[in-house]
Order: C-alpha cells, then structure tokens, then sequence
C-alpha cells in the first residue's frame, strides 16, 4: 500500500516537472505578444514619435508605419472624427487611438473588455507625448463599434 501512493507521488512530481516549463513557456510568449504594439503615424508627426519612445520606456515593443494619409487606417479600426487624434495603435486585438498612457494599455490588455479600444481625443497637453507648459484634463475612452463610449480613465 505504501509503495503503490510512493509511485503516485514520484508519477505528479515527474508529471508537474514535464508541465512546468511549458507553461511557463506559454505564458511568456503570451507577455511578449501583448507589448508589441503598430503605431500608424504621419511621417512629420512629433508628437507621435514622441508618444511611441514613452511607449518603449514603459516596455512596449513598437513597430512605427508612417503613413501620408491616415484617413483609411481610422476608418477601417472604427475611429469616428470624435475620437480621432493624430496617431492609431493596433495592440492585442484592440485599437488605441492618440495619447494613451502606457498604464491604461496595459489594464486595457489584463482585463480584455468587450471594446473595440481606447482613445484619446484630440491632443490634450499633459498626455503622453504632448508634454509641455501646461496640462489640461482629460478623459481616456473606451468605444465600440456602434459608437458608444465610456470613461476608462480621468486625467
């Protein structure tokens, strides 16, 4: 009876060691398809470039497409005139539409809510990227594809 529940033991243990390392594996494969992030901007665009090097410092892994119209990249991710800003992301399936800090991405990803995305209209200063002389409050939103919006965040 004993040696039968000693074999079951050494059967987990072997069992939990052959598993471990794939799920680990999966989870970090995971990680990294989650921080990498296309950015569609224009080519003279500063405050894009500016919002993209925010992004890698908070370890996002950005690929930059510079586009001279960006008009069909709003339309086809569903980004209405009033929620538009200078610059559209593509990160794990949702869209992220203008100064949206890096905190909000993230949360946006752990919780994975029924959304097309989030954005920021306009070009608040004070947001990441449009740091300057003064910062004005904002709102990071959350849309649908039928238009509806929500707060995500206040700034």
């Amino acid at each position: 009876m004993c040696e039968k529940i000693i074999r079951q033991i050494f059967a987990a243990i072997i069992l939990i060691a052959v598993l471990m390392p794939q799920i680990s594996c999966s989870d970090a494969g995971r990680q990294v398809e989650l921080e990498s992030i296309t950015v569609y901007k224009s080519p003279t665009c500063g405050c894009c470039t500016k919002w993209i090097k925010y992004l890698q410092a908070n370890g996002f892994k950005v690929e930059a497409i510079d586009l001279q119209d960006m008009s069909a990249v709003k339309v086809e991710a569903g980004i209405s005139r009033q929620l538009a800003s200078c610059h559209t992301a593509k990160v794990g399936g949702y869209v992220v539409e203008g100064h949206v800090p890096a905190d909000d991405i993230k949360r946006l990803l752990k919780e994975r809510p029924d959304v097309v995305g989030l954005t920021v209209p306009g070009m608040p200063m004070g947001s990441p990227g449009m740091e300057g002389h003064r910062e004005d409050n904002y709102d990071v939103l959350t849309f649908t594809r039928t238009g509806e919006t929500s707060v995500f965040s206040r700034y």
